[in-house]
């Protein structure tokens, strides 16, 4: 973690030293790239950039270590047999059975698909030379709520039915009648927008203020060594609230996609079992 915080402080030096005076500010531009790839398909127009890489290169290495780990399986699991194994237990146990319950462990092998290409691509925020979790933009997390969303109501209508399931969802057991009229609106719009909305907003947010509080001081570090006087004094303090950020970061990488995998259960629960 510490050669990652030091990492990020070279690769933002020529950002920090760049401007005729006064501290340079981290600002969104990061997060807009410039093109890499660009192409038109079916009248559609397609970029290719810094953080599309990045997506992919997350990706490629979490299916590589688990095909690895799964290579040559073995009684006594070696260390990324274990690690592998480990983390799909969690999912496994701890979500989709304990969540979901006995009829959640189909859904076992999506929940950790989803957690460890989560994990994957939260990682890279603090992988030297990346520094960028591809879920800090918005458009990547939405994307995935919306797969979630769409995956928990064809569930829900295909277990309940319809009519049954939209009933259930505008209609939340023992609300008086009069009530409904506030009530239904309420409950529509929470299932069907804001449960998606939120579970984007949430990994998107975690992994932007990461991203941006860890620029912030390793940029601090750099300009406070470079811009004279006593103010190199402070640059170690800067330098070490990076590294301290980073582990943080480690927590908030981990706990956010346990958090997206949780709640999808939690929705798939309930498209699964009524509401009693």
């Amino acid at each position: 973690m510490t050669s990652s915080a030091l990492a990020l402080v070279n690769v933002l030096a020529a950002e920090g030293s760049e401007g005729d005076s006064g501290f340079q500010a981290p600002t969104i531009a990061e997060f807009y790239p410039e093109s890499l790839v660009s192409f038109s398909l079916f009248g559609i127009d397609f970029e290719f950039t810094r953080i599309t890489f990045i997506l992919f290169i997350a990706t490629a290495a979490i299916m590589l270590l688990l095909v690895l780990a799964v290579r040559r399986p073995g009684i006594v699991p070696g260390k990324l047999q274990w690690l592998a194994e480990s983390g799909y237990s969690v999912v496994r146990d701890g979500i989709a059975r304990d969540v979901i319950g006995p009829k959640g462990l189909p859904f076992a092998p999506f929940l950790g698909s989803l957690f460890f290409f989560i994990l994957a691509n939260n990682a890279m925020s603090i992988v030297p030379f990346f520094q960028i979790s591809p879920m800090s933009k918005f458009a990547f997390p939405l994307v995935l709520a919306v797969f979630v969303w769409v995956l928990y109501n064809y569930i829900g209508i295909r277990e309940q039915g319809a009519a049954k399931y939209f009933k259930d969802a505008a209609i939340p057991p023992g609300v008086p009648k009069a009530a409904l009229i506030l009530v239904t609106p309420i409950e529509l719009l929470q299932v069907f927008v804001i449960r998606p909305f939120t579970l984007a907003v949430r990994l998107f947010a975690n992994m932007f203020a990461g991203h941006m509080l860890l620029v912030v001081f390793s940029l601090g570090a750099v300009y406070l060594l470079q811009v004279g006087n006593l103010s190199a004094i402070f640059a170690p303090f800067s330098l070490i609230m990076a590294i301290v950020m980073t582990f943080f970061e480690l927590l908030v990488i981990v706990l956010q996609a346990y958090v997206f995998t949780v709640l999808t259960a939690t929705y798939l629960n309930g498209a699964v079992e009524p509401a009693h």
